[in-house]
């Protein structure tokens, strides 16, 4: 989708151009602005800057779980759910976030689906989503770039994703439909931030996780 308002972003922590390599710890500025915009330190974003600008809390819609998932994985990723919104809520970002179960409602729509990493995805619904590459999990949205507004986003996880990951892929991927799109590629963020591109057992926010997310959404 490519038109003068709308941009469509991709993050998924299996494709490469969607993390930016670093040096050793950065200060709050350079890890706010690779995360937000893909910008590698003192060098340009390579991303638009977007946000969600809502006065309310998102609405998080969960589609039902396919049989695939029934049982302790159903039980594991309701959980995980759960915890990443505590999480998120908890940052002291002026965002929330809050479960719906009207899908025409939802800001964001988070689908486990009975396929596996690297087929297209199917079945959303999503004209935006569907056909696009699925990695253990992805996370798609739509934004006007003009305005800098997210319009819509979307989560797609994968049965290849191991339960033992859920809380961490779960957490990671609700921060980026929050707008931090990037990943950061760098031994020092590995089990620090749950936006490390490499290991996803990072179950809480990070001190720079949360930074960022206040800059992105200052408190009032």
């Amino acid at each position: 989708m490519k038109t003068a308002l709308a941009f469509l972003l991709l993050a998924s922590a299996a494709q490469a151009q969607d993390h930016i390599a670093a040096q050793g710890p950065l200060s709050d500025a350079d890890f706010y602005r690779l995360v937000a915009c893909a910008a590698p330190p003192d060098q340009p974003c390579q991303k638009p800057l977007v946000r969600w600008q809502v006065e309310r809390p998102l609405r998080l819609w969960v589609a039902p779980l396919p049989e695939a998932y029934l049982g302790g994985k159903a039980k594991r990723a309701e959980a995980a759910i759960n915890l990443a919104i505590k999480e998120l809520n908890g940052s002291g970002a002026a965002i929330s976030l809050v479960k719906t179960d009207i899908k025409a409602v939802a800001d964001i729509q988070l689908f486990f689906l009975d396929q596996a990493r690297g087929e297209p995805i199917q079945g959303t619904g999503l004209s935006w989503v569907d056909g696009a590459r699925l990695g253990g999990a992805t996370t798609r949205m739509q934004a006007n770039v003009a305005k800098g507004e997210i319009l819509a986003a979307a989560i797609v996880v994968s049965t290849t994703l191991g339960i033992a990951s859920y809380e961490g892929v779960i957490l990671e991927e609700l921060t980026q439909a929050l707008g931090l799109m990037t990943d950061i590629k760098s031994p020092a963020y590995v089990g620090v931030s749950v936006l490390s591109q490499d290991g996803n057992r990072v179950t809480r926010l990070g001190a720079q996780d949360k930074t960022a997310l206040k800059q992105h959404y200052p408190p009032k």
